[in-house]
């Protein structure tokens, strides 16, 4: 009795896995440049507005909002609008808008607001940066597919 055939095994097989992996370099690749830029600018936004010691970051909270609407914004232009080449979603979505927004740092924020004996502060930062970012994504999309999705449809 025989069962059911691995696609990847034997020699042709090993080839396809040996594919799919090359493949993902790109994306990799793709990822890690945009990354690279998303990060410079948050660090550009950090130097530009610093939080002192134990105050509210103000700067991350708006970088996290600002990156949200963009994504919003940016991937209902991307999959609803246009079609664009395959590297453009990992690299501006995942790549520059996820290394521009910080929850990394968000984290670290919070954590500095309770050593600085503001824990208030910290459990409010904590829920606006969450209900701002979902906010501003909603807000984004909501209003790329009034303006773009309706335009093309003929109902602007």
């Amino acid at each position: 009795m025989t069962g059911p055939v691995d696609p990847d095994a034997g020699p042709t097989g090993a080839r396809r896995r040996g594919e799919r992996r090359r493949s993902h370099y790109g994306v990799l690749a793709m990822v890690a440049a945009g990354g690279a830029i998303g990060a410079g600018a948050r660090y550009g936004a950090a130097l530009l507005w610093p939080t002192a010691a134990g105050s509210f970051p103000w700067t991350t909270l708006c970088v996290n909002a600002s990156g949200s609407l963009v994504i919003g914004i940016l991937l209902v232009a991307l999959t609803e609008v246009w079609t664009a080449p395959a590297w453009v979603r990992p690299f501006f979505a995942t790549g520059v808008l996820g290394g521009y927004t910080t929850f990394s740092t968000y984290c670290l924020d919070i954590e500095r607001l309770v050593a600085a004996g503001r824990p208030e502060s910290a459990l409010g930062y904590l829920a606006a940066t969450v209900l701002t970012a979902l906010a501003a994504v909603t807000a984004g999309a909501w209003a790329t597919r009034r303006l773009l999705v309706d335009k093309r449809a003929g109902r602007a």
